[in-house]
C-alpha cells in the first residue's frame, strides 16, 4: 500500500522501508526454521551402597553397584558430571559417627579415573545415544581408623545435553 505525498522522494523512501522490513522478516523466519532441534533426556541415579567396612583390612572396599541411566527420545550427545560431595575430587568424604570416612568415585573398573566435572584431573562421562547405563565404580581405601556407624555423603549428578 503506497500513499501519495506531494513530494516523490518521500513516497520512494516509504516504499523502500516497507520492502526492507519484509526482507528482514523473511530472513528471520528462515533463520528460526533452520535451527537444530535437540531431544529431551531424563536421568535416573542408583547410589552406591558399600555395606560393611573392616577398619583392620589391608584391602580397599570396592563397589560397582551405583548406576547413572540416561534416556533420550532421540540420539543426543551428552555429558555426565559428578560434584565432589563432601571433601574434594582428590578425596571425597562420608560423614557419620562423629568422624569422616574417605572414599572416591570412578568412571572405570580399574578405579584410576576419578569421575568428576572435568577439572582437577577428573573426567566426565560422555555419551550420544537414546539409552545408556553408566556404572559408578567406588572405593574406600583400606585401614582407616573410624568408629562403627553409618556414613553418608551426597553427590550431585549433572546431565548436560
Amino acid at each position: 500500500m503506497t500513499r501519495s505525498f506531494s513530494r516523490n522522494g518521500e513516497t520512494r523512501a516509504l516504499t523502500r522501508t516497507r520492502r526492507g522490513l519484509c526482507a528482514s522478516l523473511l530472513a528471520l523466519t528462515l533463520m528460526l526454521t533452520a535451527q537444530t532441534s535437540w531431544g529431551a533426556c531424563t536421568l535416573s541415579v542408583l547410589g552406591v551402597i558399600f555395606g560393611s567396612y573392616d577398619t583392620f583390612s589391608n584391602v580397599p572396599l570396592d563397589n560397582a553397584g551405583g548406576n547413572v541411566a540416561v534416556t533420550c527420545d532421540i540420539p543426543t550427545p551428552y555429558t555426565i558430571a559428578l560434584a565432589p560431595g563432601g571433601g574434594s575430587y582428590t578425596l571425597r568424604t562420608m560423614s557419620g559417627a562423629g568422624s569422616s570416612l574417605n572414599y572416591n568415585l570412578f568412571s572405570d573398573p580399574t578405579r584410576l579415573i576419578v569421575w568428576g566435572d572435568g577439572t582437577a584431573g577428573t573426567s566426565v562421562v560422555i555419551g550420544a545415544t537414546t539409552s545408556a547405563n553408566h556404572t559408578i565404580y567406588a572405593r574406600i581405601p583400606a585401614r582407616q581408623n573410624v568408629p562403627v556407624g553409618s556414613y553418608t555423603d551426597t553427590v550431585i549428578v549433572t546431565l548436560s545435553f
